[in-house]
């Protein structure tokens, strides 16, 4: 029988009151004491925390109480844990652009802040996009037109001081960026881009003098201090050869180039013997460089390694030579090896990661044995066997080691939890909570969503989450919506998301399950979390749109559950899961019968070729089948998808009287920097598929 969603006696929530909860990041930790720090954003208003060992009490550092768009992100802590440096505004667009999303007449910057862990009103340092923190707390270095500046952080050093002001620390031809402080906070090591080829320079500020690297023809990047400062590890590529392709286009409008048949070394370079990755070792006083490794001849194997991090005698690396993503390999810089050691074993891929102190152990998240949730593991960099510290219905994340090396910080959420800040014994255990929850929290009222698999009409398996309504009774037929993550390089889980929109996504399905909607979240091919091979497909996105499949078999797994009224099913998402929306709308209006559609790419390409992949591979290719009602949202100064893929859609949508419904902020990015029009956007969200689907009115 058909029905519309029950008014049972249940405990029903709101939208305000399942988003309540604060949402906390950049979590950090002193490698002097046991002290933590994090930021947290409640309802719009960013802060920063702390909390130190023994108890762990969380306090809040700053007073920024009102949702006015103003991002907080980038949190570094001093060694010795006193001060706190972050920085405040949105990062800029390709034009230099600070995002003013509360459109304050007085436009809007991104500067460096400082606030000390003892208390103390916090104060502005510098105009700084980009800053590092020197270990001892007393300078931030950062990049501006190319070239490295610093700036000092105590307030009594800052009097008659002006860092907008000020010149450059040093002028260097090329472009400058990257700065990397030595231990000592005495130096900085820098990336030096010359066009065709790059240098790894080193400043010295008590000689106010440059040096470079091993200096050569190829493009050295990536640098990373020894524990004691004395050298300077670095990762060498070949320098472009003279038929290097120049341009760069976003990339829904890249094409494919021809290959045309050219001699050795003119359009893809090489080292000696054809290997095309190199890790250095250079003396940072002297400049004399030692090649340590290099990847092996004609194979793809560790050439994808982009940053380096040295830890005690070993240098640590992510690659990705096999069939998972983000594993880790350590080289010995005393007693290198051919091959590599493999610190992370194992099915299943690895992704934060941080070191003990003391420079003995790696510790990383990983789905390692529970592909559907994260939990934290630790090895011994000098090689051993991993240890899995936690484990179960929880997902943990972002470890934090503090500097005794008696216990771990992380981000810990569940199925019904979300995200807040724990500690667990290094050695593993059970992790307790630092922060805590509102009390009006609907925490029993949610449900614990479960896994199913999907076959695709090409016979690939995808993962989905299955969120049940609380009061579904036998033989009602309840209407249905997907979830479609953005990325696509990325994974939806059995429980509360590391990342802030997911966080909010997942929360929506509870929220859709709670009314009584059977709610749906699949993580479709291109995703992460699978392996290599679910993730790198070749005809994915603008080379063929293969991953719909995935979407549209949800659709029909959907239609065929007993518990499903097979012709009120909808589906909606951002960014890539606005693309899939508007895909399963154009393509699909017999069985996705609406959508919210936010911040969605609809035209791959240019239209000069119609008949082209590209173009085929776009939505609106198949705009004359688009029946079904849409909901748009999308903010006008969007980084990631331009504003103009909303703009043109609309046009067609107009032309092929196609029912549509429009959300546009004014200055607001990609996903919005106020909570408040998350909040309309959801409502809006729920109110458009309670009218498209229930027949509400």
């Amino acid at each position: 029988m058909l029905a519309s969603v029950p008014l049972a006696a249940q405990e029903r929530f709101t939208i305000p009151e399942i988003l309540a909860p604060a949402f906390p990041f950049d979590l950090v930790s002193a490698k002097a004491a046991d002290r933590i720090a994090w930021i947290e954003y409640e309802r719009g208003m960013r802060n920063v925390y702390t909390a130190v060992a023994p108890d762990f009490r969380p306090v809040r550092l700053t007073e920024y109480l009102e949702d006015d768009g103003t991002d907080l992100s980038e949190l570094q802590i001093s060694d010795d844990g006193s001060l706190l440096l972050f920085v405040r505004g949105h990062t800029p667009n390709r034009e230099g652009w600070i995002a003013n999303p509360a459109s304050d007449p007085e436009g809007a910057e991104r500067a460096a802040w400082a606030v000390r862990s003892g208390g103390g009103a916090p104060w502005r340092i510098a105009e700084a996009w980009d800053p590092v923190l020197a270990p001892d707390g007393k300078w931030i270095a950062y990049t501006k037109a190319g070239q490295v500046y610093r700036a000092p952080v105590e307030l009594d050093a800052l009097a008659g001081f002006d860092p907008d002001t000020a010149g450059p620390l040093f002028i260097a031809f090329g472009e400058n960026s990257d700065p990397v402080w030595s231990p000592d906070s005495k130096r900085i090591a820098f990336v030096s881009v010359r066009d065709d080829h790059s240098f790894i320079g080193v400043y010295d500020s008590e000689r106010h003098t440059v040096s470079y690297m091993a200096p050569g023809v190829d493009r050295d990047m990536a640098p990373a201090w020894s524990p004691d400062g004395s050298h300077v590890a670095f990762i060498r590529r070949p320098g472009s050869p003279f038929g290097a392709p120049r341009e760069r286009r976003p990339w829904w409008r890249r094409s494919e180039e021809p290959d045309t048949i050219l001699p050795d070394g003119m359009k893809r370079a090489g080292f000696a013997g054809g290997h095309t990755l190199e890790i250095w070792v250079a003396n940072a006083g002297t400049g004399v460089g030692r090649l340590l490794w290099h990847s092996w001849p004609k194979e793809e194997r560790f050439t994808d390694i982009r940053a380096l991090d040295w830890v005690g005698d070993h240098i640590v690396f992510r690659s990705e030579p096999g069939d998972w993503e983000g594993h880790r390999y350590a080289i010995s810089v005393m007693s290198p090896q051919r091959e590599l050691l493999e610190l992370t074993p194992g099915a299943g891929m690895v992704e934060q990661v941080a070191f003990s102190a003391d420079g003995r152990f790696l510790y990383y998240a990983a789905n390692i044995g529970d592909i559907e949730r994260r939990h934290l593991w630790r090895v011994p960099i000098a090689g051993g066997e991993p240890e899995q510290l936690t484990d179960g219905q929880m997902i943990e994340t972002y470890p934090a080691v503090l500097a005794s090396g008696r216990q771990v910080a992380l981000l810990r959420a569940g199925p019904k939890r979300p995200q807040s800040v724990a500690v667990v014994s290094a050695s593993g255990g059970r992790p307790r909570f630092v922060t805590d929850l509102p009390e009006a929290f609907p925490l029993r009222a949610q449900v614990v969503p479960e896994n199913v698999v999907i076959t695709s009409p090409d016979s690939l398996e995808c993962h989905a989450q299955l969120f049940l309504p609380p009061d579904l009774k036998r033989g009602e037929q309840r209407p249905a919506l997907i979830f479609i993550h953005g990325g696509s390089r990325r994974q939806m889980l059995l429980g509360y998301h590391y990342m802030h929109f997911y966080h909010m996504a997942y929360a929506m399905s509870q929220y859709f399950a709670n009314k009584g909607y059977v709610a749906l979240s699949i993580n479709f091919r291109s995703g992460i979390g699978y392996g290599t091979a679910f993730r790198d497909v070749e005809d994915y996105g603008r080379r063929g749109n293969s991953e719909y499949q995935d979407v549209y078999a949800a659709g029909k797994y959907l239609q065929s559950r007993p518990d499903v009224d097979p012709e009120r099913v909808g589906l909606w998402g951002l960014s890539y899961g606005g693309i899939l929306t508007a895909q399963g709308l154009a393509r699909n209006s017999d069985i996705f019968k609406a959508g919210v559609d936010m911040a969605g790419v609809h035209l791959y390409g240019g239209l000069e070729e119609p008949d082209s992949t590209l173009y085929q591979s776009s939505a609106i290719a198949a705009i004359d089948s688009w029946t079904s009602p849409v909901l748009l949202i999308h903010g006008d100064d969007d980084r990631d998808v331009d504003f103009s893929q909303t703009v043109g859609l609309v046009q067609l949508l107009r032309a092929h009287e196609v029912p549509y419904e429009l959300i546009v902020y004014p200055d607001d990015v990609h996903d919005s920097l106020l909570f408040s029009r998350w909040i309309r956007a959801f409502n809006a969200t729920d109110d458009f598929f309670d009218r498209r689907l229930l027949g509400s009115p």
